[in-house]
């Protein structure tokens, strides 16, 4: 299984912006998805497959952006401590998710066995190690720029709480 650990990432991202760092959770044990997980985890996250790979936003071919490379599960850990894993689904492509040419979805297994979206954006997840209700940890979303929004969970959804560049508080530009 690939596993990029988002939270690990520092420096220039690959599409040439700036991650925050520093204030990234430590790193837990990986969880292994079965195939039928896997599988799951796609369909919850609203991709469907497309010749042999997971898609979620592919542009239409007249749009004269390039095809989808495909979703990947990037993340698949407990980040809340209640025995259950999250896992972290990304897409890319600058047609479906603009400048940040990326975006994610965090779904959670359910004690029913069954995977809920928790929430989506576009830019890149990181897990800091600031805290919101019931053990959910704060969720930096970078993209281009310096200052990025951070969401707390309170109870119901992910919702913004402040923009922080490398764990200091920062005003973005308007």
């Amino acid at each position: 299984m690939n596993t990029i650990r988002i939270a690990t990432l520092g420096g220039i991202g690959a599409l040439g912006f700036a991650l925050t760092t520093g204030q990234a959770v430590a790193d837990s044990a990986d969880v292994t998805l079965s195939a039928v997980d896997k599988a799951a985890v796609f369909k919850a996250a609203g991709a469907v497959q497309r010749k042999g790979i997971w898609v979620i936003c592919d542009p239409p071919p007249d749009s004269g952006s390039p095809a989808s490379a495909g979703a990947t599960i990037d993340t698949v850990r407990d980040l809340n401590g209640d025995g259950r894993p999250e896992a972290v689904v990304s897409d890319g492509g600058r047609y479906c998710y603009g400048h940040a040419g990326t975006g994610f979805q965090l779904l959670s297994k359910q004690a029913n066995g069954s995977w809920k979206v928790i929430t989506g954006n576009n830019g890149m997840p990181e897990f800091l190690k600031t805290k919101g209700k019931d053990g959910w940890p704060d969720l930096s979303v970078g993209g281009p720029g310096f200052c990025f929004p951070v969401e707390r969970w309170n109870g119901k959804a992910y919702a913004l709480n402040r923009f922080e560049y490398e764990g200091k508080r920062c005003k973005p530009s308007r």
